[in-house]
């Protein structure tokens, strides 16, 4: 395996454990009441702008893994919208690149 994929299978690790920390953190101390995580996500401007940016970057994301996928037909890689999807763009992005970039 190449230097390179090692980083991006370690920044997907990392992009899954890091921000699920803080998540679960803030689950616990707020009863894991996921209405209260949606309103603290449009809680003020700055962040509503960062989960607006978050969620157009992840539906850019969806829609680039699925045109390749339909042209590479490289369905492995498929693995990253759901990762996107449930955890973040800060895992599905590596993840994806990571399979991207395996050997054919």
């Amino acid at each position: 395996m190449s230097t390179l994929r090692i980083v991006y299978l370690l920044l997907a690790i990392w992009g899954a454990v890091h921000p699920m920390l803080y998540f679960h953190g803030w689950l616990a101390a707020h009863q894991f009441d996921l209405t209260t995580l949606l309103a603290a996500w449009t809680a003020n401007d700055a962040v509503t702008g960062l989960s607006l940016d978050l969620v157009i970057s992840a539906v850019a994301l969806i829609v680039w893994i699925l045109a390749e996928v339909a042209v590479r037909r490289n369905f492995g890689a498929l693995w990253a919208v759901p990762a996107t999807l449930f955890i973040g763009v800060s895992c599905g992005l590596p993840l994806y690149l990571f399979l991207r970039t395996r050997p054919v």
